[in-house]
């Protein structure tokens, strides 16, 4: 029988939706809680070890307590041992210590569930001594130690419970810094590296940047979206650096790394959270330009999350343009785009095919999906 730890890290991802970029810090968990940000991991947690059902009798989960483990599994039904107790206000000491018990106790395999901080946490206690494997829960998350989405992972997990044969890699665990990030800086430092059961049809890559020899490629985009801009209609537009180039040929401010929305070609709202777009758009005709998660493929789900499930339900497959370099969506080969919305009715909707515009009056089309079927 195979010995699964297990960790949740509550809070991950709490940022997102709330436009905080991140959940580093007690200050900023207590400011997402006042934006109304709800907990989202538990949910992901569970739809990861749902894929798990099938092998139910053939391993056992060590867990914490609570809601860093014990409340989803219990739920499930499934055999498992506590070995820690928590406080009630769950911190970065907290997986630590359960990482290192979970070393103790000779586990198999470290599923745990957060984003790139969490992964750090997980390096720091047990470094590639374990093989660990990340269920995709935070804001930011461009370690290559994550499946591409909750079920992916727990396919992978699956798999190796049932004893496929696997290879092991140790891939890197890298980290952004939240303060620079919330300032429009991307700052990116490789942490160390954790052994991670390696299969390409289930993990993500790590994300990588749109390259400055793109730059001419995205000024194009931009004139294309600003030429097909109608009147009194609300352009949303999504983080990245090519939607960046929209507003920067309209001469307006802008966020690199959160979301603004332009009407009638001014600046209506900068770097603005999913209850203000949705108090903005609600009742008007909008519109909304995204560009994918370099690397990766995100459309919706990781890095943007302020365009949650909520905005999204007051927009149609339509009102949806999609905006990519040539290279940056060649890069990604014959994968889909990724939705991904903890909805599966807006997952729905929005999946399908796309025009993407590459360049003024140039487009490829790619299929979008929830990465899951």
């Amino acid at each position: 029988m195979k010995k699964i730890g297990l960790i949740i890290n509550p809070i991950a991802g709490m940022g997102g939706r709330v436009g905080l970029k991140g959940t580093d810090g007690e200050n900023i968990i207590e400011k997402a809680i006042e934006l109304g940000s709800k907990k989202e991991s538990g949910i992901k947690a569970q739809r990861a070890l749902e894929e798990l059902k099938d092998v139910k009798d053939d391993f056992i989960i060590y867990l914490a307590s609570g809601e860093m483990g014990e409340d989803v599994v219990d739920k499930l039904g499934y055999k498992y041992e506590v070995i820690y107790n928590p406080g009630k206000k769950t911190s970065r000491d907290d997986t630590l210590k359960l990482a290192q018990k979970l070393f103790e106790e000779k586990v198999d395999l470290i599923v745990f569930v957060g984003g790139d901080g969490t992964a750090r946490d997980i390096f720091s206690a047990v470094e590639t001594k374990i093989p660990a494997v990340g269920v995709p829960a935070g804001v930011k998350i461009h370690s290559p130690v994550y499946g591409k989405t909750p079920e992916l992972t727990g396919r992978l997990v699956r798999d190796f419970i049932d004893g496929k044969e696997l290879d092991y890699r140790d891939e890197e665990v890298v980290d952004l810094d939240e303060e620079a990030f919330r300032n429009d800086k991307v700052e990116v430092r490789l942490f160390g590296y954790l052994k991670v059961p390696f299969d390409q049809t289930y993990l993500q890559n790590q994300k990588s940047p749109t390259p400055q020899s793109d730059e001419k490629a995205q000024e194009s985009i931009a004139l294309e979206i600003i030429d097909s801009m109608e009147d009194d209609v609300y352009y949303i537009i999504g983080s990245g650096t090519t939607p960046m180039h929209i507003l920067e040929e309209l001469g307006l401010d802008y966020t690199i790394l959160g979301v603004d929305i332009v009407q009638n070609k001014k600046l209506v709202a900068k770097d603005v959270n999913e209850k203000e777009i949705i108090d903005i758009i609600k009742g008007h005709k909008a519109k909304l330009i995204v560009t994918p998660m370099g690397g990766q493929g995100y459309v919706f789900g990781r890095g943007n999350q302020q365009l949650s499930q909520n905005v999204l339900r007051l927009l149609e497959k339509d009102d949806i343009t999609i905006i990519a370099t040539e290279g940056k969506l060649k890069g990604l080969g014959d994968n889909d785009l990724l939705i991904y919305t903890l909805d599966d009715e807006v997952d729905k909707k929005l999946s399908g095919y796309y025009r993407v515009v590459i360049g003024y009056g140039r487009y490829l089309v790619h299929r979008a999906s929830n990465g899951r079927d």
